[in-house]
């Protein structure tokens, strides 16, 4: 129970990583709140979390979440302070992707990539610092990066540049809130096998003229360790920078990628 009594929010978690890591924060004991846009899918989040907690309510609370409206993310705030006293642990999961190449890129997807995983994170970061430097308790801040993030990619210039910014900011935010209390740390996944595969397989398939399911497949047989990662492949990981056990690790960006990046 390394979370005990601890209360996380999740962005983006009714679904995939942000579910496996909501799962993996319950069983160690953490109040759990799934915070995401899609009402639907946080109502079969909690009838989950609901399930693996015994039918223990009292621990899972879903709130719906828009991180690129400062509004709903101050509401969510005030929601978990009024139900669980405050927040002790962030995970900055919200992301949106798409791709194209360079000459096709249009500024709507360009501006919607970077104010989902680049404008909404940070300012849910500096709300959610700003109410855990009130509270006077410190903190867990862990942003969800990219492999992305760490190199380039022909059809992913966007999604490729707001992954790195999500390091850099993690390294920034993490030097001026350690005096806090607060660990800002991140985790960079590698190929997930997540239903928005199936959306990036379909964008792979259009513009590098595949069969679907081919680069898929190809990208998984290209990890080292032999397979896409999995979403509870991150449960780990997420509970060590959320727990006692990180205590002196700050603005470190962890690979989680079967061995794709080596840094």
């Amino acid at each position: 129970m390394k979370l005990d009594n601890k209360t996380s929010v999740i962005t983006g978690g009714a679904r995939g990583i942000g579910l496996a890591i909501a799962q993996r924060y319950l069983a160690e004991g953490a109040n759990v709140v799934v915070a995401d846009i899609d009402q639907g899918a946080i109502d079969e989040a909690l009838a989950s979390l609901t399930d693996q907690a015994a039918g223990d309510v009292s621990r899972v609370m879903g709130v719906r979440l828009d991180v690129c409206d400062r509004a709903s993310v101050d509401a969510m705030i005030e929601q978990v302070k009024e139900r669980f006293g405050g927040i002790d642990i962030l995970v900055n999961n919200a992301a949106i992707f798409d791709m194209a190449p360079v000459l096709e890129v249009t500024e709507s997807s360009y501006d919607k990539q970077f104010a989902v995983n680049v404008k909404g994170l940070f300012f849910t970061l500096q709300a959610v610092a700003r109410a855990m430097v009130g509270r006077g308790q410190g903190g867990r801040i862990i942003n969800m990066a990219s492999q992305a993030g760490r190199r380039g990619e022909a059809l992913v210039s966007t999604y490729c540049a707001t992954k790195a910014a999500v390091i850099s900011l993690t390294q920034s935010c993490a030097l001026d809130l350690v005096r806090h209390g607060i660990n800002v740390n991140g985790i960079a996944p590698g190929v997930v096998d997540t239903p928005m595969w199936e959306e990036v397989d379909a964008l792979f398939a259009r513009y590098e003229k595949r069969p679907l399911g081919e680069k898929k497949r190809l990208v998984g047989e290209a990890v080292p360790a032999g397979r896409m990662g999995r979403p509870d492949d991150y449960g780990g990981a997420a509970l060590f920078l959320a727990s006692d056990d990180s205590d002196y690790v700050v603005a470190q960006t962890l690979n989680v990628d079967g061995g794709n990046w080596m840094s």
